[in-house]
C-alpha cells in the first residue's frame, strides 16, 4: 500500500490529458509511431518544442517533446542518442515527436533504437505538419475532453441530487455514486462500522484499506485511539483538555487518498463532526471523479446530519409519539419550547409574475394561487428559525418557538398567531390563518394576531361562549357566512379587501353580508351591533 496522502496532488493542467493514440488517429496530422511501446494508456498533458541537446531542465513531465534534430551533431553515434532519450525519460516526457525536413530526411535509426530500448514512444512528424499544428491539435482534443468531462460531472450531479430526494436517500446516493465511478461507495458510522455500501466488491485487501483510510478523517476525541498511518498516540494518551473537562477533538483532515493494487481510495469526513465517513474505491479514471465524490459527500453530510443530530432525532421522536396517540403537551418538550406561535405564509407575487387575467391563457391559475415548492418552504422555515414546516394548499405553515419573534420576509406575506401552549395549537392555527387573510387584504407583509382585549377578561369564558352561540345561531351550519362576516368586520366593512382575503368576488361578499343581516335581523351599519357580533365571533 502506498503512503496515505491528505494533500492535493501536484498541480496539473486544468484540462484532461489527451491519449497519445487519439493524436495519432488525426488524419490531418499524419503522425506515425516508428519506435517505442504502443500503450493505450499513454497520455499527453502538454506540448513542448526544444532543440536543446539536454532538454531535461525545461520539461515538467507529461510532455510530447517536438524536435527537428537541429541539436544532433554530425556523426553522432548510439551513445549520443541513448543519453538524449534517457534525459527525456528522466524528466517524465511522454513521447518524442521528430520532424522531418529541413535537417533530416528520415528519423535516425540510432534514435529509434534508443527509444525502443528505453520505452519512449517516438513519432514521425511529416514535413507538411508544423509543430504549432501538432500543439493546436492537442489543445483541441483537450478542449473536447474537458467539455465531455463537464457534461459527465453535470449529469452526475443531477443524478445524485435525484437520488437524495428518494424515500431511501442514503442507499440511493451510494448506489448512484458507485455507478458513476464504476467502483464501490461505503458509508462508515461514527464507530467505524460499515452502515451501507453499494457497487461491486473489489477484494478484501481493498475493503480493509478503505476502512483504515476512513479512520484517518473520522473526528475523534484526543483520548480515543484510532489507527494512524503516520503514527498516533496509543490508548490513554490524552490531548489538551477543554474548559469543561472533556478532551478536545483531535484535528483531522477533511479528506484522504491512497492507492491499493491499482485501486484509488478516497475518504471524506461528513457533517459537522458526527463521525460519519464516505469511503470510495474505484479504478483511476477521470479528473472529475473527485468532484463527483465531493458532491456526494455534501449530500450525505446533509442526510446524516439531519437524521442523527439532536434536533432531527427529537423531531422524529415527537412524530412517532403523535402517530402512536400522544398529545401535543407530551411531544412539545421534545421540540424544545413551552409556548409556540403558528405562522401562515403566502408567496408574494413579484411584479414580473403579476399578469392580468387577459394575459393568462384560459384555465391558467393566477400567480397568487401557486403552491410554494418544498425548497422555498424549507428556506422560509430556516429564516424564521424553525424546521417544523408544512407546505400545503398554497400556504406554508410553520411552528415557531415563542422566543423567536417572526419578522417580515422578502417574497412572503405572513400571518402570525399569539404565543400559546401546545394544547392551544389548533386555536393558534386558526389565528394565524385569520392574520394571514388580513395581511393579504391590507397588503401588509406581516400581521400578528393581537393580544386578548380587556373586554374578554370582564366576561367569563363560559358566558361568552353561550352568548356567542345564541347570537350567531341563525348562521349555524353555514361556515361561509360566518367566515365572511368575521373577515368583513375585521376589515371595517371593506368590500374589496374582504373579497381579496376570501379569494371571492366582491359581489359575493355583498350577497353574503346581506344574507347575514337578514338572518340575524340586525342593522350591520350600527357600530354597537358590529361590536356585539365581533365579540361573539371571537368566541366561536
Amino acid at each position: 500500500m502506498e503512503k496515505t496522502s491528505t494533500m492535493p496532488d501536484p498541480a496539473v493542467p486544468p484540462t484532461p490529458p489527451v491519449p497519445l493514440d487519439a493524436l495519432l488517429a488525426r488524419e490531418d496530422l499524419g503522425l506515425r509511431r516508428v519506435a517505442g511501446p504502443s500503450d493505450p494508456g499513454t497520455v499527453v498533458r502538454w506540448v513542448h518544442t526544444s532543440e536543446m541537446a539536454d532538454p531535461y531542465p525545461y520539461l515538467l513531465g507529461g510532455e510530447l517533446l517536438l524536435s527537428a534534430g537541429v541539436h544532433i551533431p554530425g556523426g553522432a553515434g548510439p551513445g549520443y542518442f541513448d543519453a538524449y532519450v534517457s534525459r527525456i525519460v528522466a524528466a517524465g516526457g511522454t513521447a518524442l515527436g521528430f520532424g522531418l525536413a529541413p535537417v533530416h530526411e528520415t528519423v535516425p535509426r540510432a534514435l529509434a533504437e534508443a527509444c525502443d530500448l528505453q520505452g519512449l514512444p517516438l513519432l514521425e512528424v511529416p514535413p507538411r505538419t508544423t509543430f504549432s499544428g501538432v500543439a493546436r491539435a492537442v489543445w483541441q482534443l483537450m478542449a473536447q475532453a474537458r467539455l465531455a468531462e463537464l457534461r459527465r460531472v453535470t449529469e452526475a450531479h443531477r443524478g445524485l441530487a435525484s437520488a437524495a430526494a428518494r424515500p431511501d436517500p442514503v442507499p440511493s446516493v451510494l448506489h448512484r455514486l458507485s455507478r458513476h465511478l464504476d467502483g464501490r461507495a461505503v458509508l462508515f458510522g461514527p464507530e467505524g462500522t460499515q452502515i451501507a455500501a453499494a457497487g461491486r466488491a473489489l477484494g478484501e485487501e481493498t475493503d480493509t484499506a478503505l476502512a483504515k483510510l476512513a479512520e484517518v478523517v473520522r473526528p475523534v476525541d484526543a483520548d480515543e485511539h484510532r489507527p494512524d498511518p503516520a503514527g498516533s498516540p496509543g490508548p490513554g494518551t490524552a490531548g489538551p483538555a477543554s474548559p469543561a473537562g472533556r478532551a478536545r477533538p483531535r484535528p483531522s483532515p477533511a479528506s484522504a487518498a491512497d492507492t491499493v493494487a491499482g485501486i484509488r481510495l478516497a475518504a471524506y469526513a461528513l457533517g459537522a463532526g458526527h463521525g460519519f465517513v464516505l469511503g470510495v474505491a474505484a479504478p483511476p479514471r477521470d479528473s472529475g471523479d473527485h468532484t463527483v465524490a465531493s458532491v456526494a459527500a455534501v449530500l450525505l453530510s446533509l442526510l446524516t446530519g439531519e437524521q442523527h443530530s439532536g434536533t432531527g432525532a427529537a423531531r422524529s421522536a415527537a412524530l412517532v409519539r403523535l402517530l402512536l396517540g400522544g398529545g401535543p403537551e407530551e411531544v412539545a418538550p421534545l421540540l424544545g419550547g413551552e409556548r409556540w406561535r403558528v405562522v401562515h405564509a403566502h408567496r408574494t407575487v413579484r411584479p414580473s409574475e403579476a399578469r392580468s387575467p387577459e394575459a393568462r391563457s384560459p384555465g391558467e391559475r393566477g400567480p397568487e394561487e401557486r403552491t410554494p415548492d418544498a425548497l422555498a418552504a424549507s428556506a422560509l422555515g430556516a429564516a424564521l428559525g424553525s424546521a417544523l414546516v408544512d407546505p400545503a394548499d398554497g400556504i406554508v405553515r410553520v411552528l415557531v418557538p415563542a422566543g423567536r419573534e417572526p419578522e417580515a420576509q422578502t417574497g412572503w406575506t405572513l400571518g402570525v398567531s399569539a404565543a400559546v401552549a401546545p394544547h392551544d395549537w389548533p386555536a393558534a392555527d386558526t389565528q394565524a390563518a385569520r392574520a394571514l387573510a388580513r395581511a393579504r387584504a391590507t397588503r401588509a407583509p406581516l400581521v400578528v394576531h393581537g393580544a386578548r382585549p380587556v373586554l374578554d377578561d370582564l366576561v367569563p369564558a363560559a358566558d361568552a361562549r353561550a352568548h356567542a352561540r345564541t347570537l350567531l345561531a341563525p348562521l349555524a351550519g353555514t361556515p361561509a357566512l360566518t367566515d365572511t362576516l368575521r373577515t368583513w368586520l375585521s376589515l371595517h366593512g371593506g368590500w374589496d379587501r374582504t373579497a381579496v382575503a376570501l379569494s371571492v368576488h366582491r359581489n359575493t361578499v355583498r350577497q353574503r353580508i346581506a344574507r347575514c343581516a337578514a338572518l340575524l335581523n340586525a342593522d350591520l351599519d350600527d357600530p354597537d351591533v358590529r361590536m356585539n357580533l365581533w365579540f361573539a365571533l371571537r368566541h366561536t
